[in-house]
């Protein structure tokens, strides 16, 4: 906290000023860029696993293509779980601090990716090993449920005021980093391993390899220092928050009038607004990222080479786009960059999605790569720093975390179900796709359109913005 008090506050009861070093928000960001690698990592390994081999694995007792079915099932368990964490974790993390809780949800979510690649076979013990791959994956979801928000929350309370969008688009570029290094390492062991060896035993290589990013992750965060926001709050006494009713009797005593308005006000709009702000990503994602490949490959009869490459080209340029936009949304304001965003994102759907549906590999690329930054990436870079931004100090991570769940499971639950669906009803029609991707996109304007500009607030405030 700096020295002159909050206007209300009894300056003799403001806890010091939380120093911390250049070297100190580096590590906090490197922290926050590998748990959200490990996080991605892990999940597209699984992604790409339960598509390749874990049907003949772990489902091998029944029909072919019932095991295919169970083995993306149990991809979809990991986000089940996700929720769930996201409130156990986020809780005790603006209880006790960040720090303690990211080095639990990562050697979590670490631990269960390791684990996998040393399970035992269908063959080898039979319906106990769908059922420990279960288990593991809902570990997984339970840890990475309150990874990236923790990240975020911990970059954004790190950060200087005027850099918090660049630093934390870091935490954007972690998810580019683990999609891409899983698929980079499936790539690698079908190339140079037979499909009957990789079907044996290759499998197992990137699970257990996991482990060296893991412990190179919490060698990270061991020597982290905790967010000097959590350790300036009012209410964190001795590293530990106050109860509310503890709270309540300080604020009262000291007249803190920030305090006892948050006390007092429900954070509704805030909820809503970074609801919308988070679904609107999170279905384009589920649209382009998912079934926009799918789409390409199947109904447009494109190589299936096609589909994976365009996503690396993208993702690579994405390494451009996230830190960009993060760098504008400081110099320009959150919620201006989310509306221009966002608006360009609308007149980009019809001309991209047209360019795709074209046929030529040529305007595919293109076309993509357009939608992709702009309606995915570019979103993700303001998210990862305006969610935590816009609630306050007190209950800010597990606001942002639930929230971000909660929304994500929405939108990406939903948006290619219905897609294919409605695909499938105008056959093959690539209409839908633009009318889904116009209601996520617009649900995303409309909540920063309403919102009041959120960028550089007093992070220690425990009111939220709006």
């Amino acid at each position: 906290m700096s020295s002159s008090s909050a206007p209300g506050v009894d300056a003799s009861t403001s806890p010091p000023v939380a120093k911390r070093s250049v070297g100190d928000l580096a590590r906090a960001a490197v922290s926050g860029w590998l748990g959200t690698a490990l996080e991605f990592m892990d999940f597209q390994l699984y992604s790409l696993a339960a598509a390749l081999v874990f049907s003949q694995i772990f489902f091998a007792g029944g029909d072919a293509a019932m095991a295919v079915v169970l083995a993306m099932a149990t991809y979809g368990v990991g986000y089940v779980a996700r929720p769930v964490g996201a409130f156990f974790f986020a809780r005790i993390g603006d209880k006790i601090g960040r720090k303690q809780v990211l080095f639990y949800t990562i050697l979590l979510m670490g631990a269960a990716t390791t684990l996998i690649g040393v399970l035992p076979t269908y063959e080898q013990v039979g319906i106990l090993a769908p059922i420990l791959l279960v288990v593991l994956r809902l570990a997984q979801g339970f840890g990475a449920g309150a990874e990236i928000s923790g990240a975020g929350v911990m970059l954004a309370e790190y950060a200087p005021d005027n850099r918090r969008g660049i630093v934390a688009s870091l935490v954007a570029l972690g998810t580019n980093c683990g999609t891409l290094f899983a698929s980079g390492i499936w790539a690698i062991l079908l190339a140079v391993m037979m499909e009957s060896d990789v079907i044996a035993w290759g499998w197992r290589i990137p699970f257990i390899g996991s482990a060296v990013i893991m412990l190179f992750a919490l060698w990270v965060r061991f020597n982290l220092k905790e967010s000097p926001v959590f350790e300036e709050r009012t209410d964190v006494v001795d590293g530990k928050a106050l109860s509310r009713a503890e709270l309540h009797k300080v604020a009262t005593e000291t007249n803190d009038i920030r305090t006892l308005e948050s006390l007092q006000k429900k954070p509704l709009k805030a909820v809503l607004v970074s609801f919308f702000l988070r679904f609107g990503q999170a279905g384009n994602s589920g649209i382009v990222q998912t079934y926009l490949i799918s789409f390409i490959t199947i109904t447009l009869a494109i190589s299936k080479e096609v589909g994976p490459e365009i996503v690396i080209v993208s993702s690579l340029i994405g390494f451009l786009t996230i830190p960009l936009v993060g760098f504008l949304g400081d110099k320009f304001g959150r919620r201006r960059m989310y509306i221009v965003m966002s608006a360009l994102s609308l007149v980009l759907i019809v001309p991209t999605l047209l360019m795709i549906n074209s046929r030529e590999v040529g305007a595919i690329f293109v076309g993509y790569a357009l939608i992709h930054n702009i309606s995915v990436l570019g979103l993700a870079s303001m998210e990862n720093i305006s969610i935590p931004e816009i609630f306050g100090a007190r209950n800010r991570y597990t606001l942002t975390a639930v929230v971000r769940e909660i929304a994500a499971i929405v939108a990406t639950g939903i948006g290619p179900v219905i897609a294919a669906a409605w695909v499938a009803a105008a056959t093959g029609s690539i209409v839908p796709i633009m009318v889904l991707m116009g209601v996520f996109t617009a649900s995303a304007l409309v909540a920063a359109i309403v919102a009041p500009e959120w960028t550089g607030r007093d992070l220690r405030d425990p009111r939220p913005a709006m």
